[in-house]
This record gives structure tokens, sequence and C-alpha cells, in this order.
């Protein structure tokens, strides 16, 4: 038989048991009666356990955090996750959250605000872009774990300077095709949360709002139409590569990693990649700030990255708040980002040596977080992104006014659960 806390999830499991009953209820007052467990739900990491037995350590028996894998994607991840938090699960504590999850779940009372001391020590030292991916209403509901950014990388033997805009871009890479260079410029074109990302990148870089400050109505405004132009304009100019329409991130990397591109837009996690993979072409690999769509005016890039949360059904919050400020403190953060390669969003740990030797490239990634962009912020970002994926693909197709129509009636029916999604 089970503890109390547990029989919800298990009914009629161990039926008809008998002769288990005192051994089992003698193990479950053990339980109770010693330090309690801190569940710790996130992705597939390779080095977080490290980082949990670190913090065990510094514990020193007041609790133990036990991690628990998610699935390795992000919709296996979520809909873990929900299914558990709607059954009000006490077995969740901390909980690894996509930055674009934390409307949703703060919406739907899943997860605790962060307040007082607790809420000061998740926003300290933490730059803005990754910060503001934890707030719903002006509330914290979570502390941010790592980030990430997109840069544009280029090729220095073909390219002297990196384009500011896209427009310079494109008329760079049309000279290039002209002379029978690599050429293409590599994106995520295919019909999935990348090829957001780079609307996103555009919408945001233009000045425009897809949603409502609130969440609540599709804007689709004049800068959201541009960066339809912008992205039709790209897809026609004749230098996309011909696997525009299938590419994901690796598959942009690839790409570009085999001399097929004269730029991309991609992660960072792109840069060791390329090193080992091509030698030659990484030589010469060199990176710069998103182009942007005005003159003068730098490229937004959208953040990536996780954050931790607090389950709303945990049973030791205030353990939970400690164990989730010590996975992501400075010292860890530090390792995580060296060891497996997400960025970290406490500022000070960039003037680390270690991010230096790790991320050459530290100085641009600060910056765009700095300024950076999130995804539109809502409790039904997953309809949002889906009807987003549908009407921006392929990209080669698109109609900006007519496209843009069609965005604020789909994404106003998104945002309200009406009609089916695509």
């Amino acid at each position: 038989m089970e503890c109390p806390a547990r029989r919800g999830r298990r009914r009629g499991a161990l039926l008809g048991v008998a002769l288990l009953a005192a051994p089992a209820l003698a193990a479950c007052g053990a339980q109770d009666s010693g330090p309690p467990t801190i569940n710790l739900y996130h992705a597939p990491e390779q080095n977080l356990q490290t980082v949990v037995d670190d913090c065990n350590r510094e514990a020193a028996g007041r609790y133990r955090i036990v991690y628990h894998k998610l699935p390795r994607d992000a919709d296996g991840q979520r809909e873990q996750l929900v299914r558990r938090l709607a059954a009000r699960d006490t077995e969740l504590d901390v909980l690894g959250l996509d930055t674009t999850w934390t409307a949703e779940f703060a919406e739907a009372g899943w997860i605790r605000e962060w307040t007082g001391e607790t809420k000061a020590a998740a926003a300290r030292d933490v730059l803005p872009g990754p910060l503001e991916s934890a707030r719903w209403h002006g509330k914290v509901y979570a502390v941010t774990k790592n980030t990430n950014v997109q840069l544009l990388w280029y090729r220095s033997d073909l390219v002297d300077q990196p384009p500011r805009t896209w427009s310079e871009m494109i008329q760079v890479a049309q000279r290039l095709a002209e002379q029978g260079k690599p050429s293409a410029i590599l994106i995520t074109g295919a019909q999935y949360e990348g090829l957001v990302v780079n609307y996103n990148n555009l919408v945001a870089s233009a000045g425009g709002r897809i949603v409502s400050e609130d969440g609540t109505r599709a804007v689709v405004d004049d800068g959201a139409v541009r960066a339809l132009r912008v992205l039709k304009d790209f897809a026609t100019s004749g230098v996309t590569n011909p696997a525009l329409e299938n590419h994901k991130e690796d598959g942009v990397r690839l790409a570009f990693q085999a001399g097929d591109g004269a730029f991309q837009i991609n992660w960072p996690f792109v840069h060791p990649a390329t090193k080992a993979g091509n030698p030659d072409v990484f030589r010469n690999m060199k990176w710069a700030r998103l182009p942007g769509v005005d003159p003068g005016q730098p490229g937004r890039a959208t953040i990536g990255g996780a954050n931790y949360a607090i389950s709303s059904y945990s049973r030791h919050p205030g353990e939970a708040f400690e164990a989730a400020l010590c996975l992501r403190n400075p010292e860890h953060q530090k390792f995580s980002a060296v060891k497996d390669g997400v960025p970290p969003t406490i500022e000070s740990v960039y003037d680390e040596p270690e991010i230096a030797e790790a991320y050459p490239m530290k100085e641009t990634i600060r910056e765009e977080l700095k300024d950076a962009a999130l995804r539109p912020v809502t409790p039904a970002y997953q309809n949002v992104s889906t009807v987003l994926s549908t009407l921006l693909s392929p990209p080669s197709a698109i109609d900006p006014e007519r496209t843009a129509a069609r965005m604020r009636t789909e994404l106003q029916d998104a945002l309200e659960s009406k009609g089916v999604l695509p």
C-alpha cells in the first residue's frame, strides 16, 4: 500500500498484497519523518546531476533533491507536467519550464509567485531579457536557469563585414552567387517553432507586435506586416538553401558546416559543433548581432532557455525555493554553461575566465540579451505557435497583407481557444 499523499495517482496498484502492508507503512512513516525529498523535473541535461549533487551537499541533510528527467522534446515535457499539475500531484516540487510556459502555468495557478527575499534573490544580477521571461502580469513566477539567443554567423573569407540589415545581407548573398561563390543564407524554415522564432526576430526588429501586452488580443500591427514582407523577400531572393522548407537547427548547421552557405542564423551550439565537424569552415567562421530591418537599428533576438518554477502543490515549498536558487546560482550557471552549452542568465557570470574560453562570442550574446525579444506572452502560447508556424509556411507563399489578415483572425481564435487548430 501507499503513503496517503500518493494514493490518488495509483489507486489499486497493490490490491491483494496484504502481507506487505506493515512493511509498507513502516517505510512510509520513515520517509515522512526524515528530510523532505524535493523532486526536480527537468529536461535531460548531461551534467545537471552534478549540480544536484552539489546542492544536496550544501543542504547538509535539511532536504534532498532528486532529479527526474522529462522527455527530450519540449512538447513531451509540457504534456507530462500539465497532466500531473492538473491532477494536483504533490510529488512535483521544482519544475524546469521552457521560457514560453510562464504565463500558461501562472494563469492556471500551477506555480507559486516568488515574493519577498526569494523574489529579490531571483532577480539579482539577471539580464533583462531572461528576467522578463519569468514574469506574468508584473509578478515573478520563476527563477531563470539558463538562456539562449541566436547570432548571425558568417564566413569572413567571403564577407569582409557582417551585414547590418536583412536587405544588405540578401544583396551581399546575391553578389556572391553571381561570382559563383557559396552564397546561401541559412535559417530554420520548416513548419515548427524555429520558423516562428525567425519571424518573431523580424517583428521585434521592426518594432512590431503580434499579440497585445496582456496576451488577450491578436494585434499583428504594421511592424508585424513589415516582418512578413522581409521574410517573403528573403524566401524569393534566390539565395536560400533548397532545403529551406525542411531545415531545422541542426540541418542549418550542417549545411553551413559543409560549406554551402555564406550566412546562417543559429544558436551558439554551432560554434563548437563546426569546430569539430569542419575545421576549414570554422577557421573563417565569425559572428555578429542579428541583422535588423531598418538601417542603424540592430536586430533583436528572441530568447530561449529554461526557468525553474515551484509547484503550487509542493508539500515543501520553502525547501523547493531554496533548492531552485541553489541549482541556478552563479557557480552552477557557470558550470552548466561550460559543460552543457547553456548560456547563463546572471550577468556577472559572463566575466568569468571560463566563460570567455567556452564562449568567445559572449559579449555579443550579452549585448543581445540586454535588448532581447520575447515570443508572444500569453497563456495560449502553444496555440499561437501552432497558428503562426502554419501561416508562415512555406515562407515563399507569404502574401504580407492577406497573411496578416488571416493571422489576426486565426490568432484571436487561438487566444480564445476557439475552433480547430491547424
